[in-house]
């Protein structure tokens, strides 16, 4: 007889596999979004499938929703997701994972105008954006607006701070 064990492990970075956070802005009815995009490569100790569940429960350990529900980080002061824009880069800190990425003039323009960036944090690997490579729009667009992706995702509305305040 097999049973499976409700008990929660705890989180091992190697089950993360590579992660990576990417930017880019899109339109939106009020203008343009910034968005973050953090996903993994699915290159974890147990494939794209571990991966994902490594993910899932980093999410989950930080009290992050995955699928539909949207969180207004500007109304939970307790999240432990934190984004700051300095220097042209965007920097997102949250226990076990600390990133950054450039981001394009368009995307600090969106953020500069909002105050806020978009984060979808993926819990589907995305293998085939490696990091430090060009990834073609269609590709991004495939991946970041696929309905897997979406729902199975967080999506966070992150207040963007800065050094100046």
């Amino acid at each position: 007889m097999t049973s499976t064990s409700s008990e929660t492990r705890p989180l091992r970075a190697a089950d993360l596999g590579t992660l990576a956070v990417m930017a880019f802005s899109g339109e939106a009815p009020d203008g343009d979004m910034p968005y973050l995009l953090a996903y993994s490569l699915g290159d974890g100790e147990n494939g794209p499938e571990g991966s994902s569940e490594a993910v899932t429960q980093l999410l989950r350990d930080n009290g992050l929703p995955v699928g539909d529900k949207l969180v207004d980080g500007s109304r939970n002061p307790s999240l432990p997701l934190t984004l700051l824009v300095e220097a042209g880069q965007a920097v997102v800190n949250m226990p076990h994972l600390n990133a950054q990425c450039i981001v394009p003039p368009e995307w600090l323009a969106a953020v500069g105008e909002r105050g806020y960036a978009y984060f979808l944090f993926a819990t589907r690997a995305w293998p085939e954006a490696v990091p430090g490579r060009p990834v073609a729009p269609e590709s991004l667009t495939a991946f970041a607006g696929d309905e897997e992706t979406l729902t199975s995702a967080a999506h966070i509305l992150l207040p963007a701070r800065s050094l100046r305040g």
